[in-house]
């Protein structure tokens, strides 16, 4: 019996955990949302590994830039995978 009530505890905590990193996802894509407008009205300017990955793109090392791209802005394989492509539409 006891080991029910653990395990029912154990559950609730996990759905709770996972219902709170759901809400810290939503909120920090809208935060990013919201900082990518200000950048475009403010004229910020690009990242300045972006000419670094534009010149490993150029020599054909896709998996290079995404490694690079990983190490230096801390993005998550598809993340990094999507930066990469979008420079690519840029660099053709």
């Amino acid at each position: 019996m006891e080991f029910y009530i653990v395990n029912v505890l154990i559950l609730f905590i996990c759905l709770y955990l996972l219902s709170t990193v759901s809400k810290l996802n939503s909120r920090v894509k809208g935060l990013e949302y919201t900082l990518e407008q200000i950048s475009k009205q403010v004229d910020v300017p690009e990242s300045p590994i972006n000419n670094e990955l534009r010149q490993i793109l150029k020599e054909g090392n896709d998996v290079k830039a995404v490694k690079r791209v990983r190490e230096t802005l801390g993005l998550s394989l598809i993340e990094a995978k999507q930066y990469i492509d979008v420079l690519k539409l840029e660099v053709k």
